[in-house]
């Protein structure tokens, strides 16, 4: 059983202004994408496919510069999350192991985190294991909602959250592992009847919990892997944090 991992790097970064996809913007000199690759073939994980989308020419020119092979499919319209992984799904069927799934625009995302989470997600026999972290301000992140056993009940989005779970600090970092054959199981279920019409990763887990499947949940020990860049001041911040902290790619 081998495991993979889909990158999701189609997005275009409007507030980045720029002309590039917004996982090539940098941090420390280097693409956030390459950040995202090299954490995970530290962590072992070699086989990786990057969903591209918007100037998708840039990704694959930045993507033939390197001396690892990765495979990239094209999502045409960015239609969400759960959509983009929807275009791997030829590379999900080759696979019959575990398959992680990571935002190229987080580039703190370790190998540690990733190697942890994967042997919490397969010691206990969980069909889906989310990525979490505690964090201090949790505001517009979806807040992980476990239950008594300390399982995933669900994740909830902040504007969707009531007083009681909006008190939760323990948010979603948008970085999941499954059971590829359990993710294709669900994959084609997801809905976009959603205000924005799109389809979103995380209803995956949440048709997995109503068929009954267990889903878990592995807090990252550190709270830097939840964080992204959505414009410059962002992207300034994420490398000043890399710098204070002695992060390299």
């Amino acid at each position: 059983m081998s495991n993979c991992a889909i990158i999701l790097a189609g997005g275009e970064g409007k507030r980045m202004k720029s002309d590039k996809p917004k996982t090539l913007s940098e941090v420390l000199g280097q693409p956030m994408l390459l950040w995202v690759m090299n954490a995970l073939r530290k962590a072992g994980v070699d086989d990786i496919c990057v969903v591209k989308g918007y100037k998708k020419e840039c990704i694959e020119e930045y993507l033939g510069t390197l001396d690892f092979k990765v495979e990239s499919v094209f999502q045409a319209e960015r239609l969400g999350t759960g959509h983009a992984v929807m275009m791997a799904k030829d590379f999900l069927e080759k696979h019959d192991g575990n398959v992680v799934i990571l935002n190229g625009d987080a580039p703190f995302m370790s190998a540690e985190t990733i190697e942890k989470s994967l042997s919490q997600h397969t010691s206990t026999g969980c069909a889906a294991t989310v990525i979490s972290a505690r964090v201090d301000d949790p505001t517009g992140y979806g807040r992980i909602v476990r239950d008594e056993s300390g399982n995933l009940r669900a994740i909830v989005e902040h504007k969707d959250a009531d007083e009681e779970t909006l008190r939760i600090d323990e948010v979603n970092s948008g970085g999941y592992w499954f059971d590829c054959k359990m993710l294709l199981s669900v994959l084609g279920s997801i809905r976009s009847d959603n205000k924005a019409g799109e389809y979103y990763l995380p209803d995956a887990i949440k048709l997995l919990l109503q068929s009954g499947k267990t889903v878990g949940a592995y807090t990252a020990q550190c709270s830097d892997a939840v964080l992204g860049a959505n414009d410059p001041a962002q992207l300034e911040e994420l490398n000043q944090i890399a710098l204070k902290k002695g992060y390299t790619c």
